[in-house]
């Protein structure tokens, strides 16, 4: 099956390690469960992301933030990206501590960057350090946290909601708190195991989440907790995602150049390809660009 219809890819980074990456540092930890990632710990610019989209129908790309030390200084390095090469990336996500004291102004700072349309803060927590992605859990309870993420939707911001499959309610009644603001659950939930029990709490979380219209959701990263995957293991994980939230509210990423680790690009697009045969061609077309273009505000796409 070939892909012939226009794409956006709704997640991707770059990386410019003068920077200041911590994860990518070269004493940092290889033993986390995305797999050892001392392959990606280099300069990845537009020309690489060109190698990896290859033949590809992409059209335009979101850039999410990759880690950098200072958010600012990577936000307004994906700014001149975007005047120099656009639409490769159009668009970015920046990050930001939500539980700072300095959130607020930092906010108002992303916020007046037109290039900018959201805000990430990844919440991922497991007891297990190789997982965490956080010190601690329950950040997303904190008074000052939710006190920052209360400005985003004033600011015009978007949230990109990075959870593990056991935080998906607490991300549930943080949208319904919120009904105001845009949210993203990014990597389909984050689905680190693959038996049936495990499968079906991360469904019963996500479809708690869908039940929210303020929330749309990627389906990216799979290949970060299935390093072997099949087009046959990720079903189960696309289509449940897509039945919870419509195609209407699913936008596909590559993770890219993390998931290279696991495959190339044109693989990982076939499989979603092969996975959404049965969809008819306007639900597709949400699925691999419309969903991202409304929801990120990219252009005549939307």
């Amino acid at each position: 099956m070939t892909l012939d219809i226009p794409v956006i890819d709704a997640h991707q980074h770059f990386a410019r390690l003068s920077l200041g990456y911590p994860w990518l540092a070269a004493d940092a930890p290889i033993d986390r469960y995305h797999g050892d990632d001392r392959g990606l710990r280099r300069d990845y610019f537009v020309e690489d992301y060109a190698v990896d989209r290859a033949e590809l129908p992409i059209v335009a790309s979101v850039h999410v933030e990759n880690g950098a030390a200072d958010p600012l200084a990577e936000a307004r390095w994906i700014g001149r990206l975007i005047a120099r090469h656009s639409p490769f990336p159009s668009v970015h996500v920046a990050r930001a501590d939500l539980a700072a004291p300095e959130a607020p102004a930092l906010l108002e700072e992303l916020a007046a960057m037109t290039h900018v349309r959201g805000i990430r803060h990844i919440l991922n927590w497991h007891p297990d350090p190789r997982f965490a992605h956080t010190a601690r859990p329950g950040i997303i309870a904190q008074p000052q946290w939710r006190r920052s993420f209360a400005r985003l939707a004033g600011l015009g911001l978007s949230f990109d909601l990075q959870v593990f499959a056991d935080q998906l309610p607490e991300a549930a009644a943080l949208a319904g708190e919120h009904p105001e603001t845009t949210i993203v659950l990014d990597h389909a939930g984050m689905p680190i195991g693959r038996d049936t029990a495990y499968l079906a709490t991360w469904r019963r979380g996500i479809d708690e989440v869908a039940r929210h219209p303020n929330v749309s959701v990627k389906i990216s990263a799979l290949g970060t907790t299935d390093h072997t995957w099949t087009t046959e293991s990720l079903a189960p994980v696309v289509r449940g995602t897509i039945d919870a939230f419509g195609p209407d509210r699913v936008m596909f990423a590559s993770n890219f150049p993390v998931d290279g680790m696991y495959s190339t690009m044109t693989a990982l697009y076939d499989a979603f390809d092969r996975l959404t045969a049965e969809f008819s061609d306007a639900e597709r077309r949400l699925m691999f660009g419309g969903t991202a273009a409304r929801v990120y505000r990219i252009g005549d796409l939307a």
